[in-house]
C-alpha cells in the first residue's frame, strides 16, 4: 500500500488526536469469526533426532541444507540460513532431542516492537515477516525473548529469517512441512486448544514418560509452539525464567504516560520509510 504525502500527515494527525483525547487509536475492526490460533505440539519423547524437519524446512523455504546434525555437547542455533534446528541433550533420562524455531507467541514482542508492522501476528496464529513493510530497524531481533529473528548481514538484499509455521502452505489447507513429513509423529498441527488437551492427555495417561509441564502454555503469555518433555525443561536448555505474562503487556502502562512525540515516532518513521521507498521506485523508473 503506497502512502502519499497527504495520507502520511493524515496518519500522523490521527495519532495526535489519540494523544490529545486519551483515546486508544485502533485499526478498523475486522469481522469477527470463529478462527482460533493454530499451533504445533512437539513431543520430544517421540522425537528420534532424525533432523528430517530441518531438510523439509529448507525445501519448503528455499534455504540451504544443514551441513551437520544433532550431536551431544554441541548446541546448534537457528541462523539466517536455517529456520529450525534439532539438538541432542544428555539428560537424567539419557539422550533427548529437542527442536528449536520461532515460538509464534500469542502476543509477540517482535510484533509490538516493529514500527511498521512488518512483523505480523496473523489471525490464524502464525507470526510472519512482511518484506514490503520492513524498514530494517531490527527491533524485532532485540525484543524477542527467544532470540529467533535472524538478519542476513552478508546479503546485498537482506531479509529477516525465521519460521513462519509455513503460513502459505497452511493457507492452502496443508500442514507445515516439518509436521507433514515427521516419520515418528513427534509433531502435531492443529488448533492450540486441542493441542493443549492432547498434551495434557499424554501427561495423565503416561506420567512415567512425561514431565508434568507443557512449555509454551503460559510462557511469554502463551506460544503457538507447545513442548512435551520426559525431563524438566532446564535439562533441555530451555529458559525457564521466561515470564508468564506477555512481554507487550509490560509496555501498556508506559505507553499511556510517555510524551506525544514518542507516540508519534512510529507514524513519522513509517512515513519516512514509505516516502523513501516511493522515491527509490521513481528513480528506478
Amino acid at each position: 500500500m503506497d502512502i502519499n504525502r497527504r495520507n502520511f500527515f493524515k496518519i500522523a494527525g490521527l495519532t495526535g488526536v489519540a494523544v490529545a483525547t486519551g483515546k486508544q487509536l485502533v485499526a478498523s475492526p475486522e469481522k469477527k469469526d470463529d478462527v482460533e490460533f493454530y499451533g504445533i505440539l512437539y513431543d520430544s519423547v517421540l522425537c528420534k533426532g532424525c533432523a528430517g524437519c530441518e531438510i523439509d524446512c529448507a525445501d519448503a523455504n528455499g534455504l540451504e541444507y544443514p551441513e551437520d546434525g544433532p550431536e551431544v555437547g554441541v548446541v546448534r542455533k537457528t541462523n539466517e540460513k536455517q529456520r529450525t534446528v534439532v539438538n541432542a541433550k544428555e539428560t537424567s533420562k539419557g539422550v533427548v532431542y529437542v527442536k528449536t524455531q520461532c515460538m509464534h507467541c500469542n502476543e509477540p514482542a517482535c510484533g509490538t516492537a516493529c514500527l511498521t508492522q512488518a512483523m505480523h501476528k496473523t489471525r490464524e496464529g502464525a507470526v510472519i515477516w512482511r518484506e514490503d513493510k520492513c524498514m530494517g530497524c531490527r527491533y524485532c531481533m532485540v525484543s524477542c525473548p527467544f532470540d529467533m529473528p535472524k538478519f542476513e548481514y552478508h546479503s546485498t538484499n537482506p531479509v529477516i529469517q525465521k519460521c513462519t509455521m509455513c503460513y502459505e502452505l497452511t493457507q492452502q489447507g496443508e500442514e507445515p512441512a516439518c509436521v507433514y513429513n515427521c516419520p515418528n509423529g513427534a509433531l502435531k498441527y492443529g488448533p492450540r486448544r486441542e493441542l493443549l488437551a492432547e498434551a495434557r492427555r499424554r501427561i495423565v495417561e503416561h506420567p512415567d514418560e512425561y514431565h508434568d509441564h507443557i512449555y509454551g502454555e503460559h510462557e511469554a503469555g502463551g506460544t503457538g509452539w507447545l513442548y512435551l518433555s520426559p525431563v524438566p525443561f532446564e535439562e533441555l536448555g530451555f529458559n525457564t525464567n521466561i515470564q508468564k505474562s506477555s512481554y507487550p503487556a509490560l509496555t501498556k502502562g508506559f505507553i499511556s504516560s510517555i510524551a506525544p512525540v514518542d507516540i508519534l515516532l512510529p507514524a513519522l518513521l513509517l512515513g519516512v520509510h514509505e516516502a523513501t521507498k516511493q522515491r527509490n521506485h521513481n528513480e528506478e523508473e
